[in-house]
């Protein structure tokens, strides 16, 4: 009896063996299946997409009309802002070299040699002094008048264009928040359509909407950057200008006291 208990025994505990034996496998072959499963979206995963095809993804999504009007603004402003810069850059002026030139020029050759100093320097300080010369012999109030006068013309061609500028900065914006506008009713009027409000029924238009906002704002905020660059270096020529004018004057009144 004890025999064969004992055999029971023995024999139950070689299947439970056999049995462990045949399952290790097959978890084995589970993980594998399992690593096989979080595996694949790893190598799945999509590409990085070019920022460039992702800009002209957006342009279209966000509608091509009023992204076009966008990036009309975008160009013509920035066109604007590039031709103000260069047109500031080269007005720029070595004042106190000036000076010097044509007072030596004053010196040597009278107000004929000083006219053909400021004749062949570029900028609008150069010119305050030629229209202040062309007075020398009317005395130091018409002299100084004149180069008032002349000044706040000089003042004018460099701001020449800012209004524009200005007006690209106000337009673009508005034009984005328009086309959210749109983009909302279209909104709505797919939920009329569909009779029920949904995330998949309101995505097309809220896209819109944001999209065309977002492409409104980055051109203002571009154009504002230039706008204010230029509005600097206006600020700068206008005060290097009114230095250099009153030393202008009290050249001509030492000159003339001669």
């Amino acid at each position: 009896m004890f025999l064969a208990v004992a055999g029971l025994l023995t024999f139950s505990a070689n299947i439970a063996s056999a049995q462990d034996e045949a399952a290790e496998p097959a978890a084995t072959e589970q993980v594998a299946e399992e690593g096989d499963i979080v595996a694949a979206p790893a190598a799945a995963e999509e590409e990085e997409v070019p920022i460039t095809q992702a800009l002209k993804t957006k342009f279209i999504e966000g509608g091509a009309g009023f992204m076009a009007l966008i990036i009309i603004c975008l160009i013509l402003g920035l066109a604007l802002c590039i031709e103000r810069i260069l047109y500031l850059s080269l007005s720029k002026t070595n004042t106190a070299k000036l000076l010097d030139a044509v007072e030596a020029a004053l010196a040597e050759g009278g107000v004929e040699k000083a006219k053909e100093v400021c004749r062949n320097t570029r900028g609008p300080v150069a010119s305050i002094f030629y229209q202040g010369l062309l007075r020398a012999d009317q005395g130091i109030d018409v002299i100084e008048k004149n180069i008032v006068s002349y000044g706040g013309v000089q003042m004018s061609e460099m701001e020449n264009g800012l209004s524009w500028i200005g007006l690209f900065i106000s337009i673009a914006p508005s034009l984005g928040f328009l086309g959210t506008v749109i983009g909302m009713i279209q909104a709505f009027d797919d939920i009329e359509k569909a009779g029920d409000i949904s995330p998949n029924v309101v995505a097309g238009g809220m896209k819109v909407a944001l999209i065309t906002t977002v492409g409104g704002l980055i051109v203002a905020m571009i154009l504002q950057v230039f706008y204010n660059y230029i509005i600097a270096k206006i600020d700068s020529l206008s005060i290097d200008m009114e230095d250099s004018s009153i030393r202008f004057v009290d050249l001509m009144v030492k000159h003339n006291n001669k």
